[in-house]
């Protein structure tokens, strides 16, 4: 459990930095970044199908990931964007991850936030940008209909017909308003 804990400055007690906090916040923001770089790499060379993500621009704190949905489930070649935000104190800290493309499914809500245990009491530092993307992809044909944020895709969840036919039509939808937000 102590991989998680993120190395504390020396000199917590000034209300103002210091020369050494800033050095210190300095070599922290370089390693995240070095961290992140690595990653990238990792998932460029991957040759996973289904997932990729980039930085958003130059900002390496900020991407864009792209899964496609499993293969023999109802979210089978659909594609959903998602947004990776990842805080300074990564990778002791997760990041922040949303699905951009609306998402209907027991796990998302209507904002795309997304319900998944690595995001919370389950994170570790030792995951990285692709086994984010991994989980979220498999979670797409596996929810946990436990604790569901959308308790109406939970309750059809059951009837895969009748929620891949509301599926599609949220899907739709969803394209509609990202090809017109892109334009």
């Amino acid at each position: 459990m102590a991989q998680n804990i993120a190395p504390a400055p020396a000199h917590v007690n000034s209300p103002s930095k210091s020369s050494s906090d800033k050095v210190i916040a300095g070599r922290d923001a370089h390693s995240v970044t070095k961290r992140l770089q690595t990653e990238l790499m990792t998932l460029m060379m991957s040759g996973d199908k289904g997932i990729s993500a980039f930085p958003e621009g130059d900002n390496l704190f900020k991407w864009i990931g792209t899964i496609t949905g499993p293969a023999s489930t109802v979210y089978d070649s659909l594609t959903y964007r998602l947004s990776l935000e990842f805080p300074s104190s990564y990778p002791y800290t997760a990041p922040t991850v949303k699905f951009v493309t609306g998402c209907f499914h027991p796990n998302v809500d209507l904002h795309g936030n997304i319900c998944l245990d690595i995001f919370k009491e389950k994170w570790s530092a030792s995951y990285d940008v692709r086994a984010i993307l991994l989980s979220i992809q498999s979670l797409l044909g596996e929810p946990n209909n436990e604790s569901p944020l959308n308790s109406h895709a939970a309750e059809l969840w059951a009837n895969q017909a009748a929620y891949k036919k509301h599926l599609l039509e949220h899907y739709k939808k969803a394209q509609a308003v990202e090809n017109k937000e892109s334009k």
